[in-house]
This record gives C-alpha cells, structure tokens and sequence, in this order.
C-alpha cells in the first residue's frame, strides 16, 4: 500500500491520502485527477481498469482503490 500511496501522492501533493475517506464524494479529487491516477494504477500495477469498475466506491480512499488493484490483480 505504501507505493500505492506514493503514487497518489506524486498526482496530488496537497491532499491527505492517508486520512481521507471522502476522496470522490467529498470533491476532494476532480475528473482529471481520477482519470491520472486510473492512468497510473493501470502502468504501475499491470492491470486494465474497466469502466464498471469506475465508481466513487473505488475511489474515496486508498484503501478502496488497493482493494480494486488487488481484486483486478487477482
């Protein structure tokens, strides 16, 4: 998880990876950032990320998108 997080944190510096469970709902993240980080999760962890799979529950926290990488991993 920790190179998870420091790819999160190299696409946004200023957000609170770690303590954020709102990333998406909260507007913290913006279509753009959403569309960087599929881009780098895809790259990083060799996997394809389907369009179903692009909802705000993968999305509003480290711990929901590592769940998403392990599952499409798998």
């Amino acid at each position: 998880m920790d190179e998870l997080l420091e790819l999160l944190e190299e696409i946004r510096d200023d957000v609170d990876f770690r303590g954020c469970t709102d990333l998406i709902d909260g507007k913290v993240l913006t279509s753009f950032d959403i569309i960087q980080i599929i881009s780098e999760l895809d790259d990083a962890y060799d996997i394809a990320i389907p369009a179903s799979e692009i909802v705000p529950e993968n999305f509003n926290s480290v711990k929901a998108m590592y769940a998403m990488i392990e599952r499409l991993k798998g």
